[in-house]
């Protein structure tokens, strides 16, 4: 718990640090928007069942910012020359996530007291979360930003702060009720507010509309460092993985100082 709490004061401070800072220092700086469905990889259903990880599937915004240092603002000048400037792009984020919970699979779907139980719980979780991440963008950043190429595809890796706030029912009753809570969750079931954090991996593609924006399309992984994201913890060897999300998204890109 204290590792987490200094990842998340850490990550809060890169993330809202003075963004003038950086023109003062002459960088590139970028804005932008995300939005897409995003999958939700829980203890609600079975894990690689087709139809409950459809069914579970969320919904996520975020606002990005971007620094490089492959060029000078204004002048249009090539600040640096190492390999880390012409490829490399600093990423801060702010995202926000939320889906409602049920459970798929042969098991809620069997007539029998488990699937009863399952069919009758009905989850719900909503994350905030916000950090940096690296990204690496092989064909250049101002060889794109000038229009030698129109497309672009990066892969970056980085590390979110997270804030996640789950809840649950029963048809059948209180969880703490006998015959409600299915087995497996015995002991595992906590709706508390929680902080964690999450290993970002992303990959994607932008492409240049005009002379100070893009559109881009990216797959997000997002695995977090805790399996009560959704406020279940299943009581067993068969539990391997902690929560995750894939996030597909769809964003436009402003370029602030070109």
């Amino acid at each position: 718990m204290i590792q987490t709490r200094v990842v998340f004061v850490i990550l809060l401070a890169l993330f809202f640090c003075p963004k003038n800072s950086f023109s003062q220092i002459g960088v590139g700086q970028e804005v932008g928007i995300l939005a897409g469905p995003a999958g939700f990889f829980t203890d609600y259903g079975e894990r690689w069942n087709v139809k409950n990880n459809l069914e579970n599937g969320g919904f996520g915004v975020g606002l990005v910012y971007y620094i490089n240092f492959a060029y000078r603002p204004k002048c249009s000048c090539k600040a640096d020359e190492s390999w880390f400037s012409r490829y490399f792009k600093v990423r801060s984020e702010i995202d926000y996530f939320q889906s409602r919970l049920e459970h798929f699979g042969p098991v809620a779907e069997a007539d029998s007291e488990g699937g009863r139980q399952l069919r009758a719980m009905h989850g719900k979780t909503q994350i905030i979360q916000f950090g940096g991440s690296l990204e690496y963008h092989p064909l250049g950043i101002r060889e794109f930003r000038d229009f030698a190429t129109l497309f672009a595809p990066y892969i970056g890796v980085g590390v979110h702060a997270v804030h996640y706030n789950p809840s649950a029912y029963s048809d059948l009753g209180d969880f703490d009720s006998p015959k409600v809570l299915f087995s497996t969750f015995e002991g595992g079931l906590n709706l508390e507010r929680g902080t964690t954090f999450a290993i970002i991996g992303n990959a994607g593609v932008r492409y240049r509309i005009g002379r100070n924006s893009d559109l881009m399309i990216e797959g997000k992984l997002q695995y977090y460092n805790s399996d009560y994201i959704d406020g279940l913890d299943v009581q067993g060897p068969q539990n391997k993985f902690n929560d995750f999300v894939m996030w597909v998204n769809m964003g436009y890109i402003f370029y602030l100082n070109f």
